[in-house]
């Protein structure tokens, strides 16, 4: 790692306490936490381990860390450690305090904004650190450094005293631990699979370094806590072989781009499937930006220059009555794309959208001089790559005739609403919402146990078409689909952009699938959200898809009631309503389809605001979800059967 950065220039100068820039204080955190981590429900609660991670992945950019250790303690509190240089601990004189004080408590204030201690930096707010420690109940701070180590502690971002010299070290680290206060945030409970999908992709955008993640709240059946560890040797070449692990690949071995020499190097790598959907993830400084921005915009231009001008100069377009456009080029493409950006411009707080104009060259002249090359040494692979462009191009035309004749019978341009949907009288979109059933029998007992005025039902019959397996054409074809998508108020997109939606057409924003507790209820609630999540992500993106929760057990005693939606549950209502710990007196009856209830406890349990338990379906890890949506819907069996055998615990499966 160092050796690249001498390289390229990257080497920072010393790194003390003159480093640590000052730039305002830290007492709005606590009054508007949203406004520095997003929100303060679970997503909130895990940027707040990013925050502390990305300070570590910071030292290890500049060649100073190659080892970052995360818990999960038994109290649900963050431990994260480093081997990097530790925080200095030394006097900072405008703040007349120590320098590990001035990071912990002042908003704004870090080695992000003096140019010698880090080059490149994802943290470039400065809002880090200090503010995990201000949304914290309690916080622990050990640092390594100048062979001592230091400590200090504080409570809801306060200092309980000064910095203290607590004993002697051969290594250099920081160790932060931290108990997100509960007070803010409305849930507290750390997921390990998040978390450990974040160490994952850091692994691959920053090879050679190791992380792990160790839950002590929880212990296997050996005894042993949860654990994880990652290293990548190959870097973003191995990420794309992880994402398309599931998937059939065009070509044997991922094309891989790396160029150092510029003052922003550029990592790139890509391959192509036999799949129908573009699944491309670019970053800035191990940021997923994913509205994209100018890194990616010269990617996809030199892509599509590169490749079309190839294939003409080849003679493989000839026999094409058609013109191809960028949407071809990208059909089936697994890419990754990393930019370390000394200086970046985000568009918003949330830093989604890279806005450095230069960027958008360097990447266009690397990725057009690197493909070209490519494609003239691997002939054979070219043509492949190509043929696939040309196949992408052909199924698009089709595509747009299908959807022509669609249009012309009135089925998508919204003329008048499908006979199977119940409707509500609301008209306010924010105010309603519709229910996806399953079959007609549960579609029938969901209409009359609703609340007529704001929820709208739309029964499916049968399970939908797998999207992630079938052309385009044969998407907007399938009936079930065309309803929802009329049902919506959407319609499919224009010619250019096949997937674009006009959002502001939507009739609900709440639209919550709602099938049986069993297999195959389980089945169809996955090919439904397989098709928002190829075909309308936005409305996932948007907090607009839900997941109905019916119950899986009504125990009854006397005239006594309780609904449970847990196999525990049930074990505690067993046990809480019976003397013996024993069934003998109750009855209990296991809900497996939606019709086995009547409309009253349809209502009561799973409808009415009051009272249901809805999952919102959001995503959290872009590449992960892409990546798990092709492992359920794909083609590869083996994969499948082991995310079943790994998740069965959590599924409620009668056999």
């Amino acid at each position: 790692m160092s050796e690249v950065l001498k390289d390229t220039g990257m080497q920072p100068s010393n790194y003390d306490a003159a480093s640590i820039q000052v730039m305002e204080g830290l007492e709005a955190v606590r009054k508007r936490p949203a406004m520095y981590i997003g929100d303060i429900s679970s997503k909130g609660l895990h940027h707040l381990v990013n925050e502390v991670i990305d300070n570590s992945i910071d030292e290890a950019m500049v060649g100073h860390c190659d080892k970052i250790d995360l818990t999960i303690n038994e109290d649900n509190s963050i431990t994260i450690v480093d081997n990097g240089r530790g925080i200095p601990v030394d006097y900072h004189e405008k703040e007349k305090r120590s320098a590990l004080e001035v990071v912990m408590t002042v908003l704004h204030a870090g080695g992000k904004f003096d140019k010698g201690s880090y080059k490149v930096s994802g943290g470039l707010h400065g809002v880090g650190v200090s503010c995990v420690n201000g949304l914290s109940k309690y916080t622990k701070v050990v640092v390594h450094r100048d062979k001592k180590i230091y400590m200090q502690e504080y409570k809801r971002g306060n200092p309980l005293y000064d910095v203290k010299e607590v004993g002697e070290t051969d290594v250099t680290g920081t160790e932060v631990t931290f108990l997100p206060d509960d007070t803010i945030f409305t849930e507290t409970e750390f997921n390990f699979e998040t978390l450990s999908s974040r160490l994952r992709e850091l692994s691959f955008l920053n090879k050679g370094i190791r992380l792990s993640i160790t839950d002590k709240r929880k212990k296997d059946e050996e005894g042993n806590f949860l654990h994880k560890s990652f290293f990548s040797e190959e870097g973003l070449k191995e990420f794309v072989k992880y994402l398309d692990e599931t998937k059939e690949n065009i070509i044997k071995e991922p094309i891989y781009i790396e160029n150092n020499k510029t003052e922003i190097p550029v990592e790139l790598s890509m391959q192509y499937n036999s799949s129908f959907n573009e699944n491309m993830h670019s970053y800035v400084n191990n940021i997923c930006t994913h509205e994209g921005g100018t890194h990616l915009s010269g990617f996809r231009r030199a892509l599509t220059r590169t490749l079309k001008s190839y294939a003409e100069k080849s003679g493989m377009l000839s026999k094409l009555k058609f013109d191809i456009n960028g949407d071809d080029f990208r059909e089936g493409l697994t890419a990754v794309l990393s930019v370390k950006v000394p200086e970046p411009q985000f568009e918003g707080q949330t830093k989604t959208k890279l806005g450095n104009s230069e960027v958008t060259g360097i990447v266009d002249q690397i990725v057009s001089e690197t493909l070209l090359y490519f494609l003239e040494e691997n002939p054979k692979d070219a043509k492949l790559i190509i043929n696939k462009v040309i196949l992408a191009a052909t199924a698009r035309h089709a595509a747009r005739k299908a959807r022509e004749l669609i249009q012309r019978k009135g089925v998508l341009n919204n003329t008048g609403l499908p006979g199977k949907l119940a409707d509500c009288s609301e008209k306010d979109p924010q105010k309603s919402e519709i229910f996806i059933v399953e079959g007609d029998s549960a579609g029938g007992t969901a209409k009359q146990g609703r609340d007529r005025k704001f929820q709208a039902i739309l029964p499916l019959r049968g399970k939908i078409l797998n999207v992630e397996k079938a052309m385009p054409q044969r998407v907007f074809d399938n009936e079930e689909i065309k309803t929802m998508f009329t049902a919506l108020g959407l319609s499919i997109g224009t010619e250019e952009d096949s997937k674009a939606l006009n959002i502001e057409k939507l009739r609900y924003h709440k639209i919550v699938i709602m099938t049986d507790a069993d297999v195959d209820g389980s089945h169809i609630a996955t090919l439904v959200l397989t098709f928002f999540f190829r075909y309308m992500k936005e409305l996932i993106e948007m907090g607009y898809i839900y997941i109905a929760t019916p119950p899986l057990y009504l125990i009854k005693k006397g005239k006594a009631e309780h609904y449970c939606w847990s196999e525990d549950e049930r074990k505690e209502v067993v046990k809480m309503l019976s003397k013996d710990g024993k069934e003998s007196g109750l009855h209990i009856q296991r809900y497996k389809g939606l019709g086995e209830m009547n409309e009253i406890q349809l209502w009561d349990t799973t409808m009415n605001p009051e009272h249901r338990k809805m999952q919102q379906i959001d995503i959290e890890n872009a590449a992960e979800a892409n990546r798990t949506f092709s492992m359920l819907m794909g083609d590869e069996v083996p994969p499948r059967r082991e995310f079943i055998e790994q998740n069965a615990k959590y599924a409620n499966i009668d056999v």
